[in-house]
């Protein structure tokens, strides 16, 4: 992989990652724009290392609240920070179980399947328009309401559904207040990323050569920075209800994906 694919695919990450466009749909897009065939094997580790440097943006961004959760653990108090770790872990259980169970099945929904990619965001755009249209109650995230966002962070693991899109119109949907539903959204994935990335060292499915550092290093710096200021610029995007623009974009994008799939 050349250092200006590996930079391309980064930007293109942490963009899309935060912003409700769907990461792994793009992703998919862009590897086949690219033409890059070695997406399988090689770019296990590029994906992980791409994953990473957006969990670290994620961190950066909501730092003061992750330092609250922390204090709040140690403490081995129950006050709301901790009511808000419980509700984070119970909402990624269906994405864990999904994950465990049917990776074979959701690895075969990726690699050129554009077609697939363009419906999914189809329905990405639906969501967006949907919850754009919601009124703010100002609710908070109950545990009930934790257990949907987080069948909808499972049912987003599909190459084109965007897991931000997906969690914060259904946080929306639900009445639940949109600077609430944006940092719960966002908080939510931070574990599974790092759980992900724990089960694929363990299970030494990463590879890595020297020739490998460059690209990879271009690609973590693309994405980081590009990750830290799209989630930093959803967070006002949801307050300001702006979401219809990105499900224009979505059904541009999914569209023309599906065009170009079938006739060309």
């Amino acid at each position: 992989m050349e250092i200006i694919d590996a930079i391309i695919l980064g930007i293109v990450q942490g963009l899309t990652e935060f912003l409700p466009v769907s990461s792994s749909g793009h992703l998919e897009l862009g590897s086949a724009i690219l033409g890059d065939q070695k997406i399988p094997e090689e770019s296990l580790l590029f994906t992980v290392v791409l994953h990473f440097a957006t969990a670290l943006a994620t961190i950066l961004v909501f730092r003061r609240d992750i330092a609250s959760i922390l204090e709040g653990l140690f403490k081995f108090k129950w006050n709301e920070e901790t009511n808000f770790s419980a509700k984070i872990v119970l909402s990624m259980i269906p994405a864990v179980i999904v994950g465990l169970f049917f990776e074979e099945q959701l690895e075969q929904l990726f690699g050129g399947k554009v077609v697939f990619v363009g419906y999914m965001l189809l329905v990405t755009a639906l969501l967006l328009f949907l919850a754009d249209k919601a009124k703010n109650t100002g609710k908070g995230v109950s545990f009930q309401n934790a257990v949907i966002i987080g069948l909808s962070q499972a049912v987003a693991m599909l190459p084109g559904i965007s897991r931000s899109g997906a969690t914060i119109s259904t946080s929306v949907l639900l009445g639940i207040d949109k600077n609430k539903a944006a940092r719960f959204s966002f908080l939510m994935v931070v574990p599974l990323i790092f759980g992900k990335i724990a089960k694929d060292i363990m299970d030494g499915a990463l590879t890595y050569n020297g020739d490998s550092f460059g690209y990879l290093s271009a690609g973590f710096i693309a994405a980081f920075i590009s990750g830290y200021f799209a989630c930093t610029w959803m967070i006002s995007l949801v307050r300001k209800s702006k979401l219809t623009y990105f499900a224009i974009y979505c059904t541009i994008v999914g569209l023309l994906a599906i065009l170009s799939g079938l006739y060309l």
